[in-house]
């Protein structure tokens, strides 16, 4: 396991906290975001500014942080394929255990105990809590408006742009049949 990066804007110091229960300690910083913070569709461009309000509150079993992850998003449309902004704003709350109370989870045969997020050396890494915070949050699929009537499927063009749009298209079962429809050509042959 690699060590933390105390440096690293989304690792916090459990140290400001101690381990007496009841102490606290409050900040708020902005943040780059993180590299893949997203899906393939909407997503928190890596190193745009994530605004983080957290609480850091020293508990029996490590370390509890509570708090928020404000930012923007940014995507396409998925009906029509314009961008797309949507605001993030996702609230946390994750208990960090100190080692020794982890390793005697595993002890008393805790189930949830290989799920929980550590304290490593006096450090908090809430990477994994943001993405778990922000991800979620994110549209499935987004839209540009709750009303956007997409592409035109025969040609590709915005419905927006044009909502009388539309295609006289046969079905091709009949395409033959629209041959006899047609005037028979004339001929001006003079016959001898």
């Amino acid at each position: 396991m690699s060590r933390l990066d105390p440096r690293s804007p989304l690792v916090l110091d459990a140290k400001l906290v101690g381990r007496r229960p009841g102490a606290m300690h409050e900040l708020e910083r902005e943040v780059g975001a993180p590299s893949d913070l997203g899906t393939d569709v909407v997503r928190v461009e890596e190193g745009s500014p994530l605004r983080l309000t957290v609480r850091m509150e020293s508990v029996l079993e490590g370390v509890l942080v509570t708090g928020s992850v404000r930012g923007t998003a940014t995507g396409a449309c998925v009906r029509c394929l314009d961008p797309v902004t949507v605001a993030v704003d996702g609230r946390f709350q994750e208990l960090f255990v100190h080692a020794d109370r982890h390793d005697h989870h595993h002890e008393v045969g805790d189930e949830d105990a290989d799920e929980e997020h550590l304290v490593e050396d006096g450090l908090v890494d809430l990477d994994p809590v943001v993405r778990d915070t922000v991800v979620p949050a994110l549209p499935f699929q987004p839209v540009c408006r709750p009303d956007c009537p997409g592409l035109c499927s025969v040609c590709g063009q915005p419905l927006a742009e044009d909502p009388e749009h539309q295609h006289d298209e046969i079905d091709p079962r009949w395409a033959a049949l629209s041959a006899l429809a047609e005037e028979p050509p004339t001929t001006t042959e003079k016959r001898t």
